[in-house]
């Protein structure tokens, strides 16, 4: 199976309750589509996480971009808004960035023109999948065959007295 390299996937939003579950549905069909089924769960969490943070940091003026970029090898997942404070990784509460760094491999932040990026990346190898269908045996490799059964031969009159054994005919 070849897998397109570098799929994207973006939409610009304001967020809110509703636009934060309905945004985790289509990330994970996104997934999905992609074959990366096991990541759907930490990848939501992560995007849920900054959604949020997005709605309680900047309020009713958030617009913001959730991106997902996956180059084969590494599953990038940002959210830009037009909120100018940074994001602070905070030691109690154990949501927010925490939880992000927690769910990811690597993780940061960027300061935009018109505002702030959030980002996370995890490791996400190319699925190998597994043929339903045989191929074609490879060139000069031998394939197993059933030898045909085997046929008794006629015994000779003068031989069948002296064996112990019944003769087959």
């Amino acid at each position: 199976m070849t897998v397109q390299l570098d799929r994207h996937y973006s939409v610009e939003l304001q967020v809110s309750a509703e636009r934060v579950c309905q945004l985790r549905r289509i990330i994970a069909a996104h997934l999905r589509h992609w074959s990366l089924e096991l990541h759907i769960r930490p990848v939501c969490r992560g995007v849920e996480e900054l959604l949020t943070n997005v709605h309680r940091h900047v309020g009713d003026n958030n617009n913001c971009v959730v991106e997902l970029r996956w180059s084969g090898r590494h599953l990038t997942v940002s959210v830009a808004d037009n909120g100018a404070e940074m994001p602070r990784l905070l030691s109690t509460g154990g949501g927010g960035l925490s939880r992000v760094m927690a769910l990811s491999d690597s993780w940061g932040t960027c300061r935009t023109a018109e505002g702030k990026v959030v980002w996370f990346t995890r490791y996400a190898k190319e699925p190998r999948t597994v043929e339903l269908v045989p191929s074609a045996p490879l060139p000069g490799v031998l394939e197993f065959r059933r030898p045909p059964a085997a046929v008794p031969e006629a015994v000779p009159e003068s031989t069948a007295a002296c064996d112990t054994a019944p003769a087959l005919v």
